[in-house]
């Protein structure tokens, strides 16, 4: 007889819990292990050292899914940031986080002819009249945060997909909250089913605590471009529902948080207090001031958002030159009060201190 996922996952709970001890201690001392790799400062340059030179005067249109998100804009700066190495214009066209107005972008884009187009956070399927269009123009496509696959991507309008692994960071957030909790985590996940990605991490998330023998007390599916205005009363109902059994807040980006605070601030939650709010994500600069502050979120698994922006360069250099992409991994960073000062965060974003500005523009100018 088949169990319905939720009986086996409340199964799988009790499986752990049933463990000896010394299986329990495994799995508390991976999870430790995985935070320590990934909390470490980033000083070594992993990614691509050949490539073909850049040729001034090409013309990249980024179509951005709503400016408004934090990490979409530090993708947006980190590719105008590199388009000056290369002596490229950069037309940033924004989809307000809407639909229609990422179609509307879109169609905009190909009126342009521009050599290149960049997909900056919303799924690209949703486009797939533009992308077919822009395919039979001969214009290249690289994205960021596309779809759930990362790198190289075979037989598709869309070359690349730029992304650190979301497993990865889902497992990070996920063990953040197990180890926090001394293996006894019970969580509201927040995600929005719109973006493949989004999903994908929210039931990574969602199987890791379950697997670790956690709880997740509530899976919330609500829209990103609607935080504003859902988050508030949101919060103050899965507060009446949960109470003190609530024991953090797992979001599959930073922007969840932005809303959060002042509906726990109502109910006398202290910053540091639960539910702690952890991002398996981006590493916004509004993140980086909450976290730094102790002001209801403790973690954001950040993004080297201006990192992806060079490499979104390089990988659309490659593309116009006719060159396979490197399809690079670039790593992310659990990012703590206890080592946010390194990486980048006098600059309130993870902007690892490993050299990738000299190692793009050697590549594109040889110097």
């Amino acid at each position: 007889m088949s169990r319905s996922p939720h009986a086996a996952a409340l199964l799988a709970g009790i499986a752990l819990c049933n463990l000896p001890v010394a299986a329990r201690a495994d799995a508390m001392s991976d999870a430790k292990a995985l935070l320590a790799k990934y909390s470490s400062r980033v000083t070594a340059w992993d990614g691509p050292t050949t490539g073909p030179k850049a040729v001034p005067g090409r013309t990249v249109v980024v179509l951005a899914g709503d400016m408004k998100n934090g990490s979409i804009l530090g993708v947006t700066n980190g590719i105008a940031e590199a388009s000056k190495v290369t002596g490229w214009t950069v037309r940033v066209l924004d989809g307000a986080g809407s639909v229609s107005g990422r179609t509307a972008a879109f169609n905009q884009a190909l009126t342009l002819k521009p050599d290149g187009i960049v997909v900056d956070g919303f799924d690209a399927i949703e486009q797939k009249p533009g992308l077919d269009a822009a395919r039979a123009a001969g214009i290249p496509v690289v994205a960021w945060h596309a779809g759930p696959e990362i790198g190289v991507l075979k037989d598709g309008p869309v070359l690349v997909n730029v992304s650190t692994d979301p497993m990865l960071v889902s497992d990070a957030a996920a063990d953040w909250a197990y180890v926090d909790t001394d293996g006894k985590p019970a969580v509201v996940i927040f995600t929005d089913s719109q973006y493949a990605i989004a999903l994908a991490k929210a039931n990574r998330m969602k199987a890791q605590v379950e697997k670790l023998g956690g709880k997740v007390l509530s899976f919330e599916d609500t829209p990103i471009a609607e935080t504003s205005t859902r988050m508030p009363q949101l919060t103050t109902s899965l507060m009446q529902r949960f109470g003190s059994r609530w024991t953090d807040s797992l979001a599959i980006n930073d922007i969840y948080f932005d809303f959060m605070g002042p509906s726990l601030d109502a109910v006398g939650i202290p910053g540091d207090g639960a539910p702690k709010g952890v991002a398996a994500g981006d590493g916004s600069e509004s993140a980086y001031q909450r976290v730094r502050a102790g002001d209801h979120q403790s973690v954001t698994v950040a993004e080297p958002l201006l990192l992806q922006g060079w490499q979104l360069v390089d990988e659309l250099n490659r593309a116009i030159a006719h060159q396979p992409l490197s399809g690079y991994v670039a790593p992310f960073h659990v990012v703590t009060k206890e080592n946010i000062a390194y990486d980048g965060g006098p600059k309130n974003m993870f902007d690892p201190d490993n050299g990738y500005r000299a190692a793009y523009t050697k590549i594109w100018t040889g110097h």
